[in-house]
């Protein structure tokens, strides 16, 4: 009976999935036990090697198996720490934290960058239930087999919510309008995108959000990251953006300095502001 209850609150509940993909963690744990394997059959007999090879061989392999157990452990711990059925429900905490500061106007519009499973642009279209919240996402990469424009579309229906919608958009290249949002927000995305400058994405960002409208990142805002944002803040305060603030997110706020360096969640910032008028 506990099965069949399970399986059906899948089907009746939204599923926002993981952060942690679990195809990522399977592999992770396949590859340690193949390793295992190898080295029981390099290391712990003659079928193979014998002598100096044998040794050699299975101090690589062991070596090999310590790091991917490893590995699995960290993941499988971050993965349990993230689930929003687990017990600790950490992706939960944040994800409704930083939809506390996404106010959007009567009839206006938010837009969501990266959304993934919709999880963000969902529970802000719950505290905005007069504005229209708009979610993007490539939906590619080690997140294409978890995360859909399908899912989201799924997760808001089951969730009950109307006013929302997703569309297929790249954060390097939005597919939208100069200055066509009144609040742009994202959690955890920029620092995922390699290859490209993370005060140029923000500036991508903020070329969409209306004269007078809010930005609310939330994101890994280090100098390996970002560089030196303080400048860059100082820069935009030149520009006319006010009220802009970076506030530490792991000072207890979703989580602690301590968890968040063991999550690889350290440096975790939410940069608001509001664009010139």
């Amino acid at each position: 009976m506990k099965q069949l209850d399970f399986i059906d609150d899948k089907k009746t509940k939204a599923d926002y999935k993981n952060w942690v993909p679990e195809s990522l963690l399977r592999n992770f744990i396949g590859a340690t036990v193949i390793t295992f394997i190898l080295f029981i059959i390099f290391a712990g007999t003659d079928l193979v090697f014998s002598g100096t090879h044998r040794i050699i061989c299975g101090i690589i392999l062991g070596i090999g198996v310590l790091i991917l157990l490893f590995s699995s452990i960290m993941l499988y711990v971050m993965y349990r720490t993230f689930d929003y059925r687990g017990k600790r429900k950490l992706a939960k905490t944040i994800i409704e934290g930083v939809a506390q500061y996404v106010e959007i106007p009567d009839g206006g519009v938010g837009l969501d960058v990266g959304c993934g499973s919709g999880a963000l642009t969902i529970a802000c279209a719950k505290r905005n239930p007069k504005a229209t919240m708009v979610g993007c996402d490539i939906w590619s990469g080690s997140y294409k087999t978890e995360f859909s424009k399908e899912l989201c579309e799924n997760n808001a229906k089951l969730e009950g919510i109307e006013n929302v919608r997703f569309k297929e958009g790249n954060a390097v290249n939005l597919p939208f309008e100069d200055e066509s949002f009144d609040v742009v927000t994202s959690n955890y995305v920029y620092h995922n995108i390699m290859g490209h400058n993370k005060q140029k994405l923000l500036l991508e960002t903020l070329r969409v959000l209306k004269k007078g409208g809010v930005f609310v990142i939330h994101d890994l805002i280090k100098k390996s990251n970002y560089g030196d944002i303080e400048k860059f803040i100082e820069e935009l305060k030149e520009e006319g953006y006010e009220d802009i603030k970076l506030i530490d997110t792991t000072n207890g706020m979703f989580v602690g300095h301590r968890e968040a360096k063991f999550l690889s969640l350290a440096g975790s910032m939410l940069f608001i502001g509001r664009k010139h008028r």
